[in-house]
């Protein structure tokens, strides 16, 4: 049987503890990257190039293939582009 990993240590040694600034960058790169995943996965599965997503939201094809690729998002386009593929995004108070 594999290693058993405890995941908070290893973020904290691989990113630093919570609040300091080396782990907030690695969570903002996290969410872009899992944002960018879903973008994709929903594009895909409508069977929608990069061109057309972009065209929908008036945006260019280059600044889609970024947001796949994990660049961070504003907001306002991540609600344009959900509503463009059909997707629903909440906010919950945590």
């Amino acid at each position: 049987m594999g290693r058993v990993f405890d995941a908070k240590k290893l973020l904290d040694e691989r990113y630093g503890k919570e609040g300091t600034e080396s782990r907030e960058k690695f969570r903002e790169e996290a969410y872009a990257y899992y944002f960018g995943e879903i973008i994709k996965n929903r594009r895909k599965e409508l069977k929608m190039s990069q061109d057309e997503l972009a065209q929908l939201v008036g945006k260019k094809r280059p600044y889609i293939s970024r947001i796949e690729n994990g660049e961070d998002i504003r907001l306002s386009n991540l609600v344009l582009i959900a509503k463009a593929l059909n997707l629903k995004i909440q906010l919950i108070a945590g």
